[in-house]
């Protein structure tokens, strides 16, 4: 069985109203990870990943590294065990 892990991530900067989510969304469900993104009061946001630890560093890499990473001024991660929660990745509001 793969090693499976969940991941917790905050990200601030401008990170709201430029379509982080949806793409985080479409990032999640590419490459193959359950978990949801949301937008916090704080004007940060909030992502839950999980899923095979390679998937979870590769979805998590991918924001830092992509397009998106114009926006992040600061993220902060935490790595907990794996709890199978998630169906699917998805919005919270």
């Amino acid at each position: 069985m793969a090693d499976k892990v969940r991941a917790h991530a905050l990200y601030g900067g401008r990170v709201q109203g430029v379509g982080f989510r949806f793409a985080a969304q479409r990032y999640a469900h590419e490459v193959g990870v359950t978990g949801y993104v949301k937008n916090l009061w704080s004007g940060q946001v909030e992502i839950v990943v999980e899923g095979e630890r390679k998937k979870v560093e590769a979805f998590l890499e991918r924001i830092k590294s992509g397009p998106l990473s114009h926006y992040i001024d600061d993220v902060e991660t935490h790595y907990s065990g794996y709890t199978g929660q998630f169906r699917d990745f998805h919005l919270r509001f």
